[in-house]
């Protein structure tokens, strides 16, 4: 049984429920042309699913699917222009371009250590299924929507890869077996818990035991499955409790600095950056009335866009949090035109979406509207935490003035703080055709100021 059989079928029961032009967008690629079309052909058949783009090597599937925005890239994982990893480290970059991206592997080996490796870089929305499989059954299908929604997938052969060698011989007892089966397809900790009515405090005692009794009666063949095992569980412990890797976990191009500078948690420095904070006006009303799933759907492909703005003028993705996004520019890398940087951004975000609400609008979707706040000033930025969990935090009164400005935009605007302006006054214009048009709001009180604030609507950005 497939670790996501149950919440499979429940999806499937639901299809009926979505209508026909809400599919699931997938990408595809294989260098095999044969095996490529098969697939397309094969993923035809699902109501809900619609391939948008085909590739045949890394290059093609990068530049691809950066130009298709796929909800899911599915892949073989030996492609031009090496024939070595080139599958899993294209799907690598497209989910760091965009956030949120399933991924389904498509592969011919059966050895667990591939997957496991998969899996220990975050295993969320991530799939690893056997080409020779995919046409039994509904295992693509599921698997695609498994992903889609942050679920991630084992095929039944690497599962089974991973339990036979560690178990024979052994006199594991029905419940051990049964425990081992879970761990084996990647369950959580905290659902291997609910399952079985207990806590995960007591799921990690067992499977501690489990492994000491399996080490103590593990012959010299069984010792390589028990070290899969053991490396399994330690990535499925990361991921739940640890989150993802430092470079994952950490907003873009931070991990890289703090390892190369040998900062150490809790250590500060000052710098001066723009800070950015959009929210989609509404959005309470919208997810009020929405399918559940659809809305997953539009939140996804809306946070992918503002990732792709902020990434392409500089910026540094701090955080998405419900409907809201948090960026800056400065940081952790200084810039001097932090403040230009964060308006060409804002922009493109205002674009971006509208490009996406005008195809949502053909289908009969609500659009988001955002409104977005600009504030300049000194922060202290710092790595905080413990080695456990890391966060990348900035501190300053830049930060809270942002996320007041940003309630003062209606739908399409975007607001400036009085030093954000000033900025931006000394900065050649940032667009092309003349300077900004601004609009000085009146001086208004906002919470946690003394004194009233100063602020600027920008008409250019404002839709007519």
């Amino acid at each position: 049984m497939l670790p996501s059989l149950d919440r499979g079928r429940l999806q499937e029961a639901n299809l009926c429920g979505v209508p026909a032009n809400h599919k699931i967008r997938v990408f595809l690629a294989d260098d095999n042309l044969i095996v490529r079309e098969g697939v397309r052909a094969l993923l035809a058949t699902a109501p809900d699913i619609e391939v948008i783009g085909v590739a045949g090597s890394y290059q093609e599937l990068v530049d691809g699917a950066e130009k298709a925005a796929p909800q899911v890239l599915v892949t073989d994982i030996r492609m031009p222009p090496n024939f070595q990893r080139e599958g899993i480290e294209a799907a690598k970059e497209v989910r760091k371009r965009h956030p949120g991206t399933g991924i389904v592997v498509l592969s011919q080996y059966d050895e667990p250590d591939y997957a496991i490796a998969l899996l220990s870089e975050g295993a969320a929305g991530y799939a690893y299924l056997l080409k020779d499989r995919v046409a039994e059954g509904d295992q693509l299908f599921r698997a695609i929507r498994e992903v889609t929604t942050g679920g991630s997938m084992l095929d039944p052969r690497i599962v089974e890869a991973l339990v036979r060698p560690a178990s024979q011989g052994t006199g594991l007892t029905p419940d051990e077996e049964a425990l081992l089966q879970m761990l084996a397809q990647g369950r959580p900790m905290k659902a291997i818990a609910v399952s079985r009515q207990t806590t995960p405090a007591d799921i990690d005692d067992a499977i501690e035991k489990l492994f000491l009794k399996l080490a103590q009666a593990a012959s010299s063949g069984a010792a390589g499955a028990l070290r899969r095992l053991k490396l399994l569980h330690q990535a499925i412990v990361d991921r739940e409790e640890q989150g993802e890797s430092l470079s994952r976990l950490l907003p873009t191009g931070i991990a890289e600095k703090l390892r190369r500078e040998g900062r150490k948690f809790g250590e500060t420095e000052t710098l001066t950056v723009t800070v950015l904070m959009s929210d989609i006006r509404g959005y309470s009303t919208i997810a009020e009335d929405a399918n559940p799933t659809i809305l997953a759907r539009q939140l996804n492909e809306h946070r992918a866009e503002m990732n792709r703005a902020i990434l392409a003028n500089g910026g540094t993705v701090m955080q998405f949090v419900g409907d809201s996004v948090m960026a800056v520019f400065g940081a952790p890398i200084p810039a001097v035109d932090h403040a230009q940087r964060a308006l060409v951004t804002a922009r493109a975000m205002h674009d971006g979406q509208a490009e996406v609400n005008a195809r949502w609008a053909a289908e009969g979707l609500p659009a988001f509207n955002l409104g977005i706040g600009l504030s300049t000033g000194e922060v202290a930025a710092a790595l905080l935490g413990s080695e456990e969990r890391l966060e990348y935090s900035l501190v300053g009164d830049s930060v809270n003035l942002c996320q007041r400005l940003q309630q003062f935009a209606a739908g399409g605007e975007t607001i400036l703080s009085e030093p954000t302006y000033q900025a931006l006054r000394e900065a050649p214009p940032p667009f092309e055709g003349g300077g900004l048009q601004v609009e000085a709001l009146p001086p208004t009180q906002v919470k946690g100021r003394h004194a009233p604030v100063q602020a600027y609507r920008i008409a250019a950005l404002t839709p007519a």
